[in-house]
C-alpha cells in the first residue's frame, strides 16, 4: 500500500446519504483530519442544492437514496462543474455500479462497512493531485 501525502490545509466537504447516523460517522472521521463538513444531504436533490449553496471541494456519495440515487446525482454535479472531486462510499460492492460511477465522474470508491483510516486515505488520494 502506498502511503498517502497528508493535505496541507483544511478541504471544504459535503457528505450525501440516506442514513443519519452514516452522514454522523463520515462527518466525525473526517473532521478529526483535515476536511471540514459544510453540508450534509439526505438525498441527490439535497445534494444539488447544497452543491450549488457551498461549492465544496470533496463530496462523499451514497448511490441507493430516495427521490435521486447517487449514480444520478453524480451526473448532474458533474455538469454543473466536471472538476468536482466525488468519492462513493456504498454497500453495493458489484463492479457494475462502481464502474458506471466512475463513468459518471466519480474519483474513487469505498464500500460500507468502512474504518475511519479507509476514509481517510481515500479523501486524501482524491486531493492528492492538489498538494
Amino acid at each position: 500500500m502506498v502511503p498517502f501525502n497528508k493535505p496541507k490545509r483544511i478541504y471544504s466537504m459535503l457528505v450525501v446519504d440516506d442514513s443519519n447516523v452514516i452522514r454522523r460517522k463520515i462527518e466525525r472521521a473526517a473532521e478529526g483530519a483535515f476536511f471540514r463538513v459544510v453540508a450534509t444531504a439526505g438525498c441527490g436533490e439535497e445534494a444539488l442544492v447544497a452543491f450549488a449553496e457551498h461549492r465544496p471541494e470533496l463530496i462523499t456519495m451514497d448511490i441507493t437514496m430516495p427521490q435521486m440515487d447517487g449514480i444520478a446525482c453524480i451526473e448532474r454535479i458533474m455538469a454543473k462543474d466536471s472538476a468536482a472531486r466525488i468519492l462513493v462510499i456504498s454497500a453495493l460492492a458489484d463492479k457494475a455500479t462502481g464502474i458506471e460511477a466512475l463513468e459518471k465522474g466519480a474519483r474513487g470508491f469505498l464500500c460500507k462497512p468502512f474504518t475511519e483510516k479507509q476514509l481517510n486515505d481515500a479523501l486524501c488520494e482524491l486531493v492528492e493531485d492538489s498538494l
